[in-house]
Order: C-alpha cells, then structure tokens, then sequence
C-alpha cells in the first residue's frame, strides 16, 4: 500500500500529540519521526508509539511531508531543513511575523508549503461564506469579528480571527490593518463604517469559537462556527499533508485543499 511518510514537528504539544494520534487511525499516512526541542523531557521517548528525537536533519530524507506546530522560530527553521531537501512544508503555528512569514514564502521556490491558522474544515468554509457575505452585503451592513478561546492561549486575536477578518476585508476590496479596530474602551465615539472590530474572550477550556456579525439596519446575518473537539484541527491538517504530497513547489492554503475543482 503506498502511504504518505509524515514528521511531526512540536510532538509533545497539544496540536502535536492530536496528530500522532489521529495518525495512528488512518491506513495512507505513516509517521516516520516526532521531532522535539533539544533539551526536552520527551526525548528518548515515545508519543502513540513513535519515538521523539531532537534532529529533524536526521529524518528528513524518509520523509515526504513535514508537519508543524511548534514556535515561530522552530517554524522557520524547520521549514528551510524540510524545503531545501524538497520536502513539502505544512504548519498550523500562529504567530509568525511578516518577516518570519516571507521566510515561508521564499522556502515556498523549493518545495510545496501550505501554512494556515486552522486546519478545520469548517472554519476555513466560513472563510469562503464570510468573503462571499462581506461582498453580497455591501454598504450599511456592519462587520465584527468576534472569537473565545481556552484561559491558556497567548495571542490575541487567535489566528483565526484574523484569518476571518481577511476574508470579509477582501470581499469589500479593503486592507484589514487600514479598518481593523482592536479594542473599545471609554469614550471612542460612534463606530466608523469601514471598521472591522474584533471581541476576544479567554476563559476556562473553550476549544474555539468564532462568529462573523455583518449588521445591518432591521437585520443581522451572524455566521458561526464552534469547535468541540480538537481532533479536528488534527485531521484537517493530515489531510492537508496528504494532499500536498503531490504537489509541486509554491505556496498553498486550506482553501486550495477543499476547493481545488
């Protein structure tokens, strides 16, 4: 049977750990290597039966997809070890500066990268209907962003969010970062037309919740998605490592992933 060989970068983390295990279920993808920091409690040990080491180098040439979801920093590094023995690139890792972002971008002429904010699929189908309602809707119709995650997150607004924000500032032919409005409090007078605010909530064991509003006048369309399992993100990005096995040098998103035809 032939099947994708995979490396997990950032195998003791939450994400990490999804991955192995989800993995472990599926008959076409095989994990050859669980890579971790050096210096890590988990090396020499094993993680859904795969041993975690600290040499990405060692294991890339038995590879054909390596998938990341480590640090801002480990992303990059791991992104050049991959591409420049022309293995292909995904990672989950948010964060990343535009600097480290363009870094993606040149390994992209190498090797097939596909970096995304989330990896459900549901989520990146509310990225398409957000941009298609952001457009349809026009003027008069107000749009905000609005996200919940676990107490544990760093970053604010998730990836998601911002993911989100794109799309609805593209389907009004707008730079998010020229309307994006981060945060409200005390006197901020009325709302501008062309803002985009974001609402951040962190509390307890949220796995993530994300709701575009688009309001209007005698009306609201308010479009919504909520995770409950983190399998998800999981699987979505498996199944973005299996798609992009075959692909060739360039830079590629979940949205290519679902809607190739």
């Amino acid at each position: 049977m032939h099947y994708v060989r995979l490396v997990i970068v950032g195998a003791s983390g939450r994400m990490g750990r999804s991955l192995l295990e989800n993995a472990a279920n599926m008959e076409h993808i095989k994990v050859v290597a669980a890579i971790e920091h050096p210096g890590s409690e988990w090396l020499g040990k094993s993680i859904h039966g795969v041993s975690v080491t600290g040499d990405l180098s060692e294991h890339i040439t038995q590879s054909d997809v390596v998938i990341d979801f480590s640090s801002p920093e480990s992303c990059v590094r791991a992104a050049r070890i991959a591409t420049e023995s022309g293995v292909r690139f995904v990672s989950g890792t948010t964060g990343l500066t535009e600097e480290q972002l363009d870094a993606l971008a040149e390994c992209s002429h190498q090797a097939a990268v596909l970096h995304a904010a989330n990896f459900s699929v549901g989520v990146n189908i509310l990225e398409r209907l957000v941009e298609l309602a952001s457009r349809a809707s026009g003027e008069g119709f107000d749009l905000e962003v609005f996200e919940a995650h676990h107490k544990r997150k760093v970053d604010a607004p998730s990836g998601t969010a911002l993911f989100l924000g794109e799309a609805a500032a593209r389907g009004r032919d707008q730079c998010l970062s020229d309307v994006a409005q981060w945060a409200r409090h005390g006197q901020v007078g009325p709302r501008e037309d062309d803002e985009i605010g974001f609402q951040v909530v962190r509390g307890g064991d949220i796995v993530g919740e994300h709701t575009v509003f688009l309001c209007g006048h005698g009306e609201r369309l308010e479009l919504t998605h909520r995770a409950t399992d983190r399998g998800i993100f999981a699987r979505g990005a498996l199944r973005a490592a299996a798609w992009l096995a075959t692909r060739r040098p360039g830079q590629y998103s979940m949205s290519d992933v679902l809607f190739e035809q």
